[in-house]
């Protein structure tokens, strides 16, 4: 009889345990939810950092919880809500921070006693309130980052609270996914917009692009003293704003590269002097012959560059307009010394892909091809 007596209380006792775990789990599940249908509303990293510190803590209990991102090989603590302060801002190698294990690892981590773990870094923790933690990886496949609960007081982490803690985690992996199409969704949205002012407003913009650019040459120092042309970083800078406006508008553009023939043997037989000068008329020929859409540089020593909104027949006509400028040059001036140029033309296919350095790749072998079959012809 007195047996039983003892054994019914136990029983009932733990049956009232096993009840209040599971309204406690029960509790913490709707409030995963809410917390899921918050993060489905994130429209920034900083949202999805803001929601998830602290329904890490209400979801366990916990006395502190950190958000933390993988950056290449270092653990990055980008935020925190805790009853005392605990990493955030600094960043970590993950081959000594515990997070960094769990990413690495790609599993969760629980820690009853931090001081009995080989994994712990003992000097970090030192100065916290924590005692017992636990840790999840962000995305299982390719972890992005992690979140870790603390407790101040030591604390057996249950594997209800830990799969709480992932499922959070698994969760913020998709709202940070999320964040990002809806970045990329935005960003298109803004293009297309963009695109149809600009149709609206074509000819004032392209004025307008075109006082900013030059604007932007001077105060930038971007131009060539021998020759007033663009120089090499002016080029680009032009260029490249010019070669987004093909890609986009599925135009079509040209790339030629011009090379002085015979400068180093002008320089070594007659003088630098004399060299500058074929380089700065050389430039003048190449001003008079384009238009003034078309970007024109030095890139160094005798090269040049010509980038212009063509067709391939267009950039051939300006080439013949361009010797035909040459021939009357050597014809009309008294310089002491003949002028020729050896020319290569690439065109753009607007793919969105051929990238400015490219083209100048390509439209330099090809010039240098017509310069080896000009000195196969001298012979």
């Amino acid at each position: 009889m007195n047996v039983a007596l003892i054994k019914f209380p136990l029983k009932k006792i733990t049956n009232l345990v096993n009840e209040d775990t599971t309204s406690q789990y029960n509790l913490a599940m709707e409030k995963l939810l809410v917390v899921v249908q918050e993060l489905s509303l994130a429209r920034s990293l900083e949202d999805v950092m803001a929601i998830v510190r602290v329904a890490a803590r209400q979801l366990t209990g916990a006395d502190g919880a950190t958000f933390v991102l993988r950056d290449k090989d270092q653990c990055f603590y980008a935020d925190e809500d805790a009853i005392a302060p605990l990493w955030k801002g600094r960043r970590f190698p993950m081959s000594i921070c515990i997070s960094g294990w769990t990413m690495l690892n790609r599993q969760p981590t629980v820690i009853p006693d931090i001081y009995d773990d080989a994994r712990i870094p003992y000097a970090a923790y030192q100065p916290t309130f924590v005692k017992s933690l636990a840790m999840v990886p962000i995305r299982t496949i390719d972890p992005i980052g992690a979140i870790g609960n603390y407790w101040a007081q030591p604390h057996q982490p249950t594997d209800q609270e830990v799969k709480l803690l992932q499922a959070l985690a698994d969760t913020t992996a998709v709202a940070i996914e999320n964040v990002q199409v809806y970045a990329e969704l935005e960003q298109r949205v803004r293009d297309r917009t963009a695109e149809l002012e600009a149709v609206n407003v074509k000819l004032t913009q392209e004025i307008r692009d075109r006082q900013q650019a030059e604007e932007q040459v001077r105060q930038l120092s971007l131009t060539d003293e021998l020759t007033q042309l663009h120089n090499r970083r002016g080029f680009f800078v032009l260029a490249q704003q010019q070669l987004k406006v093909v890609h986009r508008q599925q135009s079509s553009c040209c790339l030629l590269f011009v090379d002085l023939d015979g400068l180093k043997q002008l320089n070594d037989n007659m003088g630098h002097e004399v060299g500058d000068r074929a380089i700065a008329d050389a430039a003048e020929i190449l001003k008079r012959t384009c238009r003034s859409s078309d970007i024109v540089a030095r890139l160094g020593g005798d090269e040049f560059v010509i980038f212009t909104l063509s067709y391939l027949e267009s950039a051939e006509e300006l080439v013949v307009r361009l010797q035909a400028n040459i021939a009357r040059f050597n014809q009309e001036s008294n310089r002491c010394y003949q002028l020729s140029m050896s020319i290569g033309i690439q065109c753009c296919i607007p793919d969105g892909e051929t990238s400015l350095e490219q083209l100048v790749a390509l439209a330099d072998e090809l010039m240098y091809a017509q310069k080896r079959t000009k000195k196969r012809a001298n012979r």
